[in-house]
């Protein structure tokens, strides 16, 4: 498969093709991990009910440092930058962290509304 790529755009009709079909499978996959993701947030609002409602602490440093090795070697098995990994999952743990705080503030729902 050649290229071409001139001033005007043209691009070889095969490489086209090739871009539309890698995009869907990537719009495909975007929408997959944002529903993960959600699925995910709901698991971690229960949780932060139950912490609430039992006294416990939002976060839990133990947890969270087992939950970054266990995801960093999953990374390495899947040929993913661990340190990406490890960034992706802190950035999601600030946020259940927040969420938490929130829950047991009382500024937070079970259903991830603001309460009243």
């Amino acid at each position: 498969m050649t290229t071409r790529n001139t001033a005007d755009g043209d691009v070889d009709p095969a490489v086209r093709a090739e871009l539309a079909r890698l995009r869907d499978s990537i719009d495909n996959i975007d929408a997959a991990v944002v529903h993960m993701l959600a699925e995910r947030f709901k698991c971690t609002q229960r949780v932060g009910h139950l912490k609430a409602a039992h006294h416990l602490p939002p976060a839990d440093p133990a947890r969270e440092a087992a939950q970054i090795a266990r995801l960093r070697r999953l990374a390495e098995s899947a040929k993913l930058d661990p340190a990406f990994a490890e960034k992706l999952l802190n950035f999601i743990i600030a946020e259940v962290i927040r969420h938490h705080e929130r829950i047991a503030d009382g500024g937070l729902t079970s259903s991830g509304d603001e309460g009243s």
